[in-house]
């Protein structure tokens, strides 16, 4: 294997400097709307709360475009409120304040929202601190304020009517780390307790003196989160928190009891964030594996005991005025039980459904455009001639896919798990069509997926587990549909995008790893894979200061073209040489870069693309770069000389009326 540097390959690698990006002419092309491809009801931060008339109401947050925040009347089942959340797509989070005010963590976009129930509207509160990209966990203080629980910052937050949102910690809570993924506020031991990630820290933040201690104990320390916290209040021998530890060692539940300071268990996993106490006796109630369990702290060491079975996992839980235990769960239902009689009952609520975001369009086989949603997952398959989707469901996360023969291979996260279906056979998650081929272990995403019909194999790249480097290349036979090979190709790097030219496999790597860890490296390497021998020939920085090779592609030249950090680049694989360099775009993106951009080569000659999300042409002579002013990701091309594209929840049509 040889090394190349780039500064060598600036003695014979042709350069040309940077010029404006002029703008495509609207006479040039069409656009079509083709709408919405997959909607779902995905339930996600949710709550009981008092209505005002005092009636309990369940609130929830269906994951959309944009996401809403739902109310349902708990005795008559109706629909009290539904309500838009601008600018997000779901919501982590939802709390009650001290004054009965409902709070809405943002997710995606760092934003929290306010409501007061019987109003009718949500009100946005903006950004928090001006910096966070995404809002976790919540916890109700005092006097109506809210603290909650941020990324990429590692911050806690806390918000008060009258003084707006400030910085509670006074910077992360832990240098180096990204995530406050779980949040607790104990109004008897004037304490906050903050989980970390993507390295597993507990933080104990003193309301007062803003001291910071790490409480976690130390046979944790190489897991990977504090995930959720559940919280449980008025026990006679001391207030609880349950803690979801993940990663590492630690897979189940630990219980610390904050009063007297001593971790005391470890339970089988379940739902922290629906752990709730019975207010007239030391009995404390959660659903683990479809199983209504109990603890009762009347005793020193509880057992637990399984008293009802439970469909679905909850996601709130209270207790009402007949002193009956409510959860809401994930079929949408309310479910009741009685502690008394040991009955149990369900009725289902009509939650509306609602579009949600594509991750990812591809042509397949059966000559229908392929999507897949965000953050539910499913995927859509879209008639050309119908004009219309079918909704295929049971996938999660579709981060990548590609067809071969019939078939389409499909890069699934979490946990990189790669499917296959047949397209000649009706889709049936239970007869294993789709079926599981397998996963890669301490990967996580599964990017850059490219078929090679010619070797009968599917390839895909892949970004590892959180806070974790390096990245492999993942090889399935196509005869077997067994993974036959995967390799760690370049150290440090995740492999997001492939091509396959003159014989070889050429790969375009990221320098992020999982989220929650930083880069070692500082420059995206590109690498040619002997995809017969298995071994790696060449390994280069094609572009200097580059941290992500978002786009490879085989060019109208012979040559294999790529995009990295703004600069449009070629490589001669035979050569093994970057024969040609060009800035032709501004590329701001400057964290945790793994999505591939996309380059076609139309049947007119041009090239056609999206770049940061922004459709543009690039004539393939001059390398003249245009604008369509347009927001699109994955152009690709349809039966004929029309292109498709996504942008947020809907898929859309470019027809080219002239260069």
């Amino acid at each position: 294997m040889r090394k190349i540097n780039l500064l060598l390959l600036s003695l014979f690698a042709f350069s040309i400097s940077a010029q404006e990006l002029a703008v495509m002419p609207k006479e040039n092309f069409k656009i079509t709307n083709l709408g919405p491809q997959l909607t779902d009801v995905s339930l996600q931060g949710s709550i009981f709360a008092k209505g005002p008339n005092g009636n309990l109401l369940i609130y929830t947050v269906t994951r959309g475009t944009p996401a809403h925040l739902v109310a349902f009347d708990v005795a008559t089942r109706q629909l009290e409120a539904d309500l838009p959340l601008p600018k997000v797509d779901g919501s982590w989070d939802v709390e009650v304040s001290s004054t009965d005010v409902i709070y809405i963590a943002g997710g995606a976009g760092g934003l929290l929202y306010k409501h007061v129930p019987g109003s009718g509207k949500v009100e946005n509160l903006g950004k928090v601190l001006g910096t966070e990209n995404y809002l976790w966990d919540l916890a109700a203080g005092e006097n109506g304020e809210i603290y909650g629980a941020t990324y990429p910052n590692c911050r806690v937050f806390r918000y008060h009517p009258d003084e707006g949102i400030t910085d509670f910690g006074n910077g992360p809570l832990m240098e180096g780390e990204n995530y406050v993924r779980g949040l607790a506020y104990s109004h008897a031991e004037q304490k906050i307790y903050a989980g970390i990630g993507a390295h597993a820290h507990l933080i104990e933040l003193d309301v007062k003196s803003k001291s910071k201690t790490n409480i976690l104990p130390v046979q944790y320390s190489s897991s990977k989160f504090v995930y959720d916290i559940g919280h449980v209040k008025g026990l006679k021998s001391g207030d609880r928190i349950y803690l979801n530890v993940t990663g590492g060692t630690a897979k189940n539940i630990l219980v610390y009891n904050i009063t007297k300071k001593v971790y005391e268990d470890e339970l089988p996993t379940f739902n922290v964030k629906t752990v709730i106490k019975d207010p007239h006796s030391q009995k404390v109630y959660y659903v683990r594996n479809g199983k209504l369990m109990l603890l009762d702290y009347d005793f020193p060491n509880p057992v637990p005991v399984e008293i009802a079975d439970f469909r679905g996992s909850p996601r709130a839980s209270a207790w009402n005025e007949k002193g009956q235990l409510v959860f809401l769960n994930t079929y949408q239902q309310i479910v009741v039980f009685d502690p008394g009689s040991a009955k149990k009952e369900s009725y289902s609520l009509k939650v509306p459904p609602q579009p949600i975001a594509l991750t990812y369009i591809d042509m397949g086989p059966d000559k229908r455009i392929w999507s897949g949603g965000y953050l539910s997952g499913n995927n859509a398959a879209f008639d050309i001639n119908k004009n219309e989707p079918t909704v295929y469901k049971g996938l999660s996360q579709t981060e990548s896919a590609t067809k071969l023969g019939s078939k389409i291979y499909f890069g699934n996260y979490p946990k990189c798990r790669f499917h296959v279906y047949d397209t000649s056979s009706e889709w049936n998650i239970k007869q294993k069509n789709p079926k599981l081929i397998g996963t890669s272990e301490g990967q996580d995403r599964p990017f850059g997926a490219l078929a090679v019909p010619s070797l009968n194999k599917v390839f895909f790249g892949t970004v590892p587990d959180y806070g974790k480097n390096g990245g492999k290349l993942i090889e399935i036979d196509g005869a077997t549909d067994q993974i036959v090979n995967q390799v760690s190709v370049v150290d440090n790097q995740s492999v997001i995008t492939l091509a396959y030219q003159d014989n070889m496999l050429i790969g375009g790597c990221s320098i992020w790893g999982g989220l929650g860890g930083q880069p070692i490296d500082k420059e995206a390497k590109l690498f040619v894979w002997d995809p017969v021998k298995k071994q790696k020939i060449v390994e280069i920085v094609p572009v200097a200061g580059a941290k992500a090779i978002t786009i490879l592609i085989n060019g109208p030249d012979g040559l294999v073209w790529g995009y990295a950090g703004g600069t449009l680049f070629k490589f001669d694989v035979k050569k093994k040489e970057v024969v040609l360099t060009k800035h032709i775009f501004d590329d701001s993106r400057d964290s945790f870069l793994w999505r591939p951009d996309s380059f076609v080569v139309h049947p007119n000659g041009m090239i056609y693309g999206s770049l940061q999300g922004r459709l543009i042409a690039l004539d393939p002579q001059t390398l003249e770069a245009k604008s369509f002013q347009k927001s699109g990701a994955d152009v690709i091309l349809g039966l004929d000389k029309e292109l498709y594209y996504r942008s947020g929840k809907e898929l859309y049509r470019l027809d080219i009326l002239r260069k």
